[in-house]
C-alpha cells in the first residue's frame, strides 16, 4: 500500500480526568495516553524530512526522531537510555513543559504536531514501573566537592551531572524539603509531589546530598562553604514578584501568587503553616491579576479550595486561536492556551488594568477598579491606554498578584559577597557561567531571569560542565 492510501494518523491527547471528580481533589488531573496510541503518535514522526524539534527548539536537544522510532521497534528500554543521556528528569518535563519541540514539529506545517511530550511521559513511566529507571551513581568518585544553593530544576540538573560526573555534592535549600519550584510552586494537580519526591530519593540513593532548613549566608557562611567546596553553584531562582503599585495596596487581602500556592503544597506535604501562611479562599470572592501559567495555576487551586467567585484578569489582549501571520513555523506559536484549570471554570478577561484597591472601615479589600485598555504604538514601542467609559467593579475578598518576577531579589551570599548583577538585577556571569567572584556560578532564572522550568535544567547541566572545566584547571 502506498503512504498516499495509508490511513492517516492525527494528534492524540490523553484528556484530563472528570472534571467533577478532580475538582474535589489535588490528584494529577492529565491522564496518561495507552501505549499503542503512542507507538502511532511515534510512527507520524516518521514522515520528518529534516526535525526541528530537537536541534533546533528544545533546550536540551533531546534525541526526539530516533526516540520515537526505537518506541515503534519496541525497544522501549533503549528508548529511555536515549531520552536519559540528554534529560536528567523527564518525568517532570512530560508533565509541565509547553513542549516547545511541539511548537517546531515539522508535522505543525500542515497539520497538528506529534504528541511528543506524551510520549515522554509514557516512556519515563514505563521506565520507572520496569524498574529500568534505578540508582546509578558513578562508578569513580573524584576527591572534590561541589556545593549547590538551590534545589530546583536547575539545581537538581546541576547536581545529578555534577554527581554523574565523580564530584561529591551537597545540595543546600532553605525551606523543609528539598524540591524548590518543582516542590513549593507547581500545583500538586499538574506535578503529583510524589514524582518529586520519587527522583529526589533517586538522587539520593546515587550519592547526593541533600541539606534542608539551611539558609545559606544566614545559617552557613561562605567561608564554611570555601573550606569545603571546590566551587559554589548558585541556583535561587526569582525570588521577587512584580507588585501593583497602584491606591490601596496596603489593604489586608492582597497577596502574592507563591503565597497562595506554596501554602496550598505545603498542605499537600504535610509542613506546618504560620498563621500568616494559612491562607486559603472557601466561600471568597477571588480575583487574579495575571492571566499566565501562575494565574491559571491559581485559579485551579481557588477553585479547588472552593471559592464562591474567581475573576482571571489579564492586560494583554487576547491571543489569537491559530498562528498569526507574522509568527511562522518553526517559531513557538502564540495562540491562546487554555489549561485544565481553565477548562474547570471561573472568568477571564483581556485587556484589562486594575486601577484602584477598595477597602471597608476595617482595611480589608473590597473590590477592585478597573477598566478596559487598548494598545497602541508610541514610538515603536506598544504601550497600553485606558479605554474610555468602560470602567467597571469586581467585587472581591482577596486579590492574587500574579504578574510574574522582576528577578532574584536579596540572596545573603551573593549580597555578602558583592556579587555583579545586570541592568535586570539578575546575578551576572559570564559564558562559563562564572559570577564576578572566581569559583562562584550561577544558573537558571537568577542568572537568566524568569524562564521554563526545560531551560533551567538545560542551564543546569551546562553550568556543571563549566564547573568540571575550572575545577579541572585548578
Amino acid at each position: 500500500m502506498t503512504a498516499e492510501h495509508k490511513e492517516k494518523k492525527d494528534r492524540k491527547e490523553p484528556g484530563y480526568r472528570d472534571i467533577n471528580e478532580r475538582l474535589g481533589d489535588y490528584d494529577e488531573v492529565e491522564r496518561i495516553l495507552e501505549p499503542d496510541e503512542v507507538i502511532e503518535q511515534a510512527e507520524r514522526c516518521m514522515s520528518c524530512g529534516t526535525p526541528f524539534c530537537h536541534g533546533y527548539a528544545c533546550p536540551l536537544a533531546n534525541i526526539i526522531p530516533e526516540t520515537n522510532e526505537l518506541i515503534m521497534e519496541d525497544r522501549w528500554e533503549e528508548a529511555l537510555e536515549l531520552m536519559l543521556s540528554t534529560h536528567p528528569f523527564p518525568e517532570f518535563t512530560a508533565r509541565i513543559c509547553p513542549a516547545l519541540c511541539e511548537g517546531s514539529c515539522v508535522k505543525g506545517i500542515n497539520e497538528q504536531p506529534v504528541a511528543i511530550r506524551q510520549i515522554e511521559k509514557m516512556i519515563v513511566e514505563k521506565g520507572f514501573f520496569e524498574g529500568w529507571v534505578k540508582p546509578r551513581p558513578p562508578e569513580k568518585r573524584r576527591p572534590e566537592s561541589v556545593a549547590v544553593i538551590g534545589s530546583g530544576p536547575a539545581g537538581l540538573a546541576a547536581a545529578d551531572r555534577l554527581n554523574k560526573l565523580g564530584f561529591k555534592v551537597t545540595v543546600y535549600e532553605k525551606d523543609l524539603n528539598p524540591g524548590g519550584l518543582l516542590l513549593y510552586g507547581i500545583p500538586n494537580f499538574k506535578l503529583d509531589k510524589g514524582i518529586v519526591k520519587r527522583r529526589l530519593d533517586l538522587m539520593s540513593a546515587e550519592g547526593i546530598v541533600f541539606e534542608p532548613g539551611v539558609n545559606v549566608g544566614i545559617d552557613i557562611s561562605y567561608n564554611y562553604l570555601k573550606r569545603r567546596f571546590s566551587a559554589v553553584l548558585l541556583t535561587g531562582g526569582t525570588q521577587l514578584p512584580r507588585d501593583l503599585d497602584i491606591p490601596g495596596r496596603d489593604l489586608d487581602g492582597i497577596i502574592f501568587a507563591m503565597q497562595f500556592l506554596k501554602a496550598q503544597n505545603k498542605r499537600i506535604v504535610g509542613e506546618p503553616l504560620t498563621p500568616e501562611e494559612n491562607i486559603t479562599v472557601r466561600d471568597k470572592k477571588v480575583v487574579i491579576i495575571g492571566g499566565g501559567d501562575t494565574g491559571s495555576d491559581c485559579l485551579g487551586t481557588a477553585l479547588r479550595q472552593g471559592a464562591e467567585e474567581v475573576y482571571q484578569l489579564e492586560i494583554l489582549p487576547r491571543l489569537p486561536e491559530e498562528r498569526p501571520e507574522g509568527n511562522p513555523w518553526p517559531l513557538w506559536p502564540k495562540i491562546d492556551r487554555q489549561s485544565s484549570s481553565h477548562l474547570e471554570g471561573g472568568i477571564r478577561r483581556w485587556s484589562v488594568t486594575t486601577k484602584k484597591f477598595v477597602g471597608d472601615d476595617q482595611g480589608r479589600l473590597k473590590s477592585l477598579q478597573c477598566c478596559e485598555v487598548e494598545w497602541v504604538d508610541k514610538d515603536g514601542r506598544m504601550m497600553p491606554v485606558e479605554k474610555e467609559s468602560t470602567d467597571f467593579t469586581i467585587e472581591a475578598d482577596l486579590a492574587i498578584l500574579a504578574m510574574g518576577f522582576l528577578g532574584p531579589g536579596p540572596d545573603p551570599l551573593a549580597d555578602q559577597l558583592g556579587l555583579e548583577r545586570d541592568q535586570s538585577s539578575n546575578l551576572f556571569v559570564d559564558d562559563n557561567y562564572m559570577t564576578s567572584s572566581p569559583g562562584i556560578f550561577s544558573a537558571g532564572d537568577m542568572a537568566r531571569g524568569q524562564s521554563l522550568v526545560v531551560r533551567a535544567m538545560a542551564d543546569g547541566k551546562s553550568a556543571a560542565d563549566h564547573i568540571k572545566e575550572y575545577i579541572d584547571k585548578m
